[in-house]
């Protein structure tokens, strides 16, 4: 029997909002009973800059999640306990490898009610963290959008955040879409099919405009040097002070240290829908598909171990849910493939392919100028220190002098640190982070159809940023052979197979 096509309302998603929740994030817990934490994260940018968060957070009372009354407000709770986590792990000097009680028994007792991690994930920073300026305009506009948390209390680190929940937003009536699309390819109703193809891949391509927009309010020295480090987890993060992870302190006999991925952008749910329907399938950083491993009528094929679908653990359980139930529905390409010989039909397909492929390679750039140029840059920090003297030094992450874009003197402290650096040096995980990447964006059209599509997107041509000191020249594969960048989050590196996080990792 094929499988049903997933009903939206089956996963707490809407047509119009997709992934997002249905009415915007709730800003305040009401209830009196979580009263510190709210006072906590009012002053959270400030705790942060003067290093006292963890000091806050220590006297903080243990709390539950009875007080919470719907999922709204678990979501908020939720939330609250991601920001006060990652600043109590990073908002020091050295990274803090101990959750206290206060945190660690309402954290694990939602992750547990969510079906999502404890840990700052995408939902944390990107899907349960906005506000409308304006609740008459529409969603899918950044400006009107605000953060209802940050770390560092930066303009530049709300817009890093809301241009990923605006992508959301202009997505989101691309799902129901494209599951009418799949519903006419039963029918085999192929006109259908075209048109929706037709509006999916102009869709994305404003998907891909509203990405360019990153550099209008998110500066790249502030990114790489103050919120990011924020954003990373504890898995494989000794270098950073995290050797064997993060211990969840709850009192128990039965705790332990855990090991998390950072929030990542490839913990969307939206990107990887777009994927399954697609039928474009990834697989580790070096590694192509199998010619014995053949899908099932089309649908995707069985999981493999590779970062994409790793990510899928962060979602919301009922995101995942989602992904899992449409990987068993035989997808556009198969119905594509099997009338082939109508080239408007192939045509629009591929243009759809094209348009995913050309939203990675703008990823891809920005990925250059936000992490490997300021990378650079602290490399030559730690190689020349003589050179960066004059550059402040500061403790934390997120405290140093954002309005300068010189790196800390040493490369800076914590993910950015001097030792980092300096061990980064003897590593190849620099090479990892392009080429992940790069086969993200040939994998996308790997399963174009016909002659219609270029084996060569036009996109690999397009130069990237020049880098201010002149050792990053291009940002090309293979280009860092000598760097690994030291933080594993939002913007970290790829490592041994790629589970880590990283900077909007479509």
């Amino acid at each position: 029997m094929i499988p049903s096509i997933p009903k939206l309302e089956d996963y707490g998603l809407s047509a119009n909002y997709g992934f997002l929740p249905e009415h915007p994030p709730l800003a305040r817990l009401e209830n009196p009973y979580y009263a510190p934490w709210e006072t906590l994260l009012e002053n959270l940018g400030l705790l942060v800059k003067t290093q006292k968060v963890r000091e806050w957070i220590d006297a903080l009372p243990i709390l539950t999640q009875d007080g919470l009354v719907s999922e709204v407000e678990q979501r908020r709770a939720y939330m609250m306990l991601g920001f006060m986590a990652h600043a109590y792990i990073w908002g020091g000097i050295n990274a803090c490898e101990r959750l206290p009680p206060a945190i660690s028994i309402p954290f694990l007792s939602l992750s547990e009610t969510l079906q999502i991690p404890p840990v700052a994930t995408y939902s944390t920073v990107c899907l349960w963290n906005y506000s409308l300026r304006d609740p008459s305009k529409p969603v899918d506009d950044p400006e009107n959008l605000e953060s209802l948390l940050t770390f560092t209390g930066t303009e530049d680190e709300a817009w890093f955040y809301l241009i990923s929940v605006a992508i959301e937003a202009r997505g989101a009536p691309t799902i129901p879409l494209m599951l009418e699309a799949m519903r006419a390819a039963r029918d085999d109703d192929m006109q259908t099919v075209k048109d929706c193809l037709n509006i999916f891949s102009s869709r994305i391509e404003d998907l891909t405009l509203l990405l360019k927009r990153m550099h209008e309010k998110c500066r790249p020295h502030v990114f790489y040097f103050g919120i990011r480090p924020f954003l990373a987890g504890s898995k494989r993060m000794a270098e950073a002070g995290l050797p064997k992870g993060v211990f969840y302190d709850t009192g128990s006999d039965d705790d332990c240290y855990r090991e998390y991925s950072g929030g990542s952008n490839a913990q969307s749910s939206l990107i990887q829908t777009f994927d399954i329907i697609l039928g474009i399938e990834h697989y580790p950083t070096g590694q192509k598909k199998d010619p014995a491993v053949s899908s099932l009528e089309g649908t995707a094929p069985p999981p493999k171990h590779n970062f994409i679908q790793e990510m899928r653990k962060y979602m919301p359980g009922p995101h995942r849910q989602f992904l899992e139930h449409l990987c068993l529905v035989p997808n556009i390409r198969s119905y594509t493939e099997s009338r082939r010989d109508n080239s408007e039909l192939t045509t629009a397909y591929n243009k759809c392919l094209r348009a995913l492929e050309q939203f990675r390679a703008t990823h891809k750039t920005i990925v250059a100028r936000y992490i490997i140029v300021p990378a650079s840059r602290a490399k030559q920090a730690t190689l020349y220190p003589e050179a960066s003297k004059t550059a402040p030094i500061r403790n934390i992450a997120g405290s140093m002098a954002l309005e300068s874009e010189s790196p800390p003197a040493g490369g800076g402290r914590g993910l950015a640190s001097n030792e980092a650096a300096r061990n980064g040096l003897k590593g190849t995980g620099g090479t990892q982070l392009m080429p992940f990447l790069e086969q993200s964006r040939v994998e996308t059209l790997a399963v174009a159809i016909g002659d219609g599509m270029p084996t060569k997107a036009e996109s690999s041509t397009t130069p990237h940023p020049p880098s201010p000191n002149g050792f990053v020249k291009t940002c090309k594969v293979n280009e860092f052979e000598d760097y690994t960048p030291p933080a594993v989050g939002m913007a970290g590196s790829w490592e041994d197979n790629n589970d880590g996080g990283g900077l909007c990792s479509y």
